[in-house]
């Protein structure tokens, strides 16, 4: 502390003697000191630093969410599809996400709130296993594509992999009477390089980017639709359909844009694979050329050298023409297991030894896969199906990865399978399926019916002894429900489950008694 004020004594002094001799010159050195105090505070000595070795040579820009993102969105999509396409580490990753939290779809299960509509629990529970009745006409049938290929679990899958793939996905609700089917609403799954600005040119007012309008407030009010994929070899001309949001008069949804937002005022979703697309590319990359290294290292090829120059085949003969891979090029030389090779005069065989199999492959790729699931939010041991761990640090990753999937399945309820639901319960309502008094009348008594949970695959069970004691002291003490953990455990339904049980014991008690009967 000392040495410093007395330099703050020595720098007053000179400043005074300089103001004395030039005062301009004094006034611009206290400018230049208040100047450095400014930037010499907060971060600026650290993240913000501009005079530090280690940031002087970081190059940044940043924009907004259209800078960023949307304008660079095409070449994302296309390279995380072509990882996905071809890059084992990519479509593990994207099939590992859809598998835990779509797996083979979200089951509906009805919870109608009595309390809101003043029923007994004997009718609320008779209505919803009406209503499951109702919707497995539909779901399960794929008459509710429009595309009429996948019923709406299949739809699930296809539309959350999609989403994993481009970023978003967009969803339309039309109408189109099918015979056999009662209902007539539809499900239209649109990729992600459909919605794009008219001729593919956003507005300078930002009204409308890539293919998403808003109004002066910011809303989303409209969406437009190129005629078919601008990536197609199509000849068919190009044109634009807009589609709007909401209905003018019914303020119903034409259209669900199933996306994640990063940033304020974005309107276009980022795919799964693009903070890693770096990462996994180069580790696809290095993984090829460490697997052909390995196949070359397990030729063993014999080369003859001779004194004087000779016509013939060689000792063994050489790869014939229909097993060459590259046999349109003559100066192409080829090697194969066990092959004896013929040289020229004059011409010798260099042996070169590329070492492989690679004894450090293993650690470098576990290194870095690491790091690709810490972005993505699956652990190492999920990312690469491997639990040779402990079984602490196996179940630690488990419960990780499921904070991480809980998240994502909630936002796939919200955003395809709930407002989907309510579309098509309104229809079987208006049609009279299904009796609902006040259904379109009273905002609260809709939102009652339409009340309901979606169940999906159930977490892994490493040790079944441990986690189903775990779960009757959950239950015993209070902490939880049985319908809760059989959700958990099993993905199944407790009171279901309690029906089948019923059943099944009075089933055995009839074959006991016929047993019994027949030793009498």
């Amino acid at each position: 502390m000392q040495g410093g004020e007395n330099l703050n004594v020595v720098a007053k002094l000179i400043d005074g003697a300089i103001s004395t001799v030039s005062p301009q010159r004094a006034l611009k050195r206290s400018l230049a000191r208040q100047t450095l105090e400014v930037m010499n505070s907060g971060y600026s000595n650290y993240g913000a630093s501009s005079n530090k070795k280690s940031m002087k040579g970081w190059l940044y820009s940043g924009g907004s969410s259209r800078e960023d993102i949307e304008d660079n969105l095409p070449i994302l999509r296309q390279r995380c599809r072509d990882l996905y396409m071809g890059v084992p580490i990519g479509t593990g990753a994207t099939k590992t996400m859809r598998t835990n939290i779509i797996g083979r779809g979200l089951m509906l299960k009805p919870t109608v709130d009595k309390d809101a509509l003043n029923i007994t629990a004997e009718t609320a529970q008779g209505l919803e296993k009406q209503i499951l009745r109702e919707w497995a006409l539909w779901a399960e049938s794929p008459d509710c594509d429009m595309a009429r290929m996948d019923n709406f679990y299949e739809l699930q899958q296809l539309a959350f992999l999609n989403w994993l793939m481009s970023g978003d996905v967009l969803v339309m609700l039309p109408v189109k009477p099918r015979q056999q089917q009662p209902y007539d609403l539809r499900i239209q799954l649109i990729e992600a390089d459909r919605l794009s600005s008219p001729n593919d040119i956003d507005t300078f007012d930002n009204r409308i980017i890539a293919g998403v309008e808003v109004d002066d407030n910011g809303e989303v009010v409209a969406y437009h639709f190129s005629k078919h994929h601008p990536l197609s070899y199509s000849n068919i001309l190009m044109v634009w359909q807009r589609v709007e949001a909401y209905g003018e008069k019914t303020g119903r949804r034409n259209v669900l844009h199933l996306m994640n937002r990063e940033r304020i005022d974005q309107r276009r979703g980022v795919p799964f694979l693009a903070p890693v697309i770096e990462d996994v590319k180069q580790l696809g990359r290095y993984t090829d050329a460490e697997l052909v290294a390995t196949v070359v290292s397990g030729f063993f090829a014999v080369f003859i050298e001779k004194e004087n120059d000779t016509e013939g085949v060689a000792i063994g003969g050489v790869i014939p023409k229909n097993e060459q891979v590259d046999s349109e090029d003559e100066s192409s030389i080829e090697l194969s297991p066990g092959a004896i090779l013929d040289l020229k005069e004059g011409e010798k065989a260099n042996a070169i030894n590329p070492g492989r199999p690679n004894a450090n492959f293993g650690g470098f790729v576990e290194a870095i896969c690491k790091q690709i699931g810490s972005a993505l939010e699956l652990p190492y041991e999920l990312l690469m199906k491997r639990f040779d761990s402990s079984y602490s640090a196996s179940r630690a990753a488990l419960e990780e990865a499921w904070k991480m999937f809980k998240m994502y399945r909630t936002w796939m309820v919200n955003d395809f399978c709930q407002p989907i639901y309510e579309e098509w319960l309104a229809e079987a309502v208006a049609k009279g399926r299904i009796k609902a008094p006040g259904f379109f009348t009273d905002p609260i008594r809709r939102k009652a019916y339409c009340k309901s949970q979606w169940n999906g695959p159930a977490r892994g069970i490493l040790n079944p002894v441990q986690e189903v004691t775990a779960a009757k002291e959950r239950v015993e003490n209070g902490f939880s429900t049985r319908s809760a953990e059989t959700m958990e455990m099993t993905g199944g339904d407790f009171h279901s489950n309690c029906d089948q049980l019923l059943n099944e014991e009075k089933r055995l008690k009839e074959v006991r008694d016929i047993a019994e009967n027949k030793q009498e």
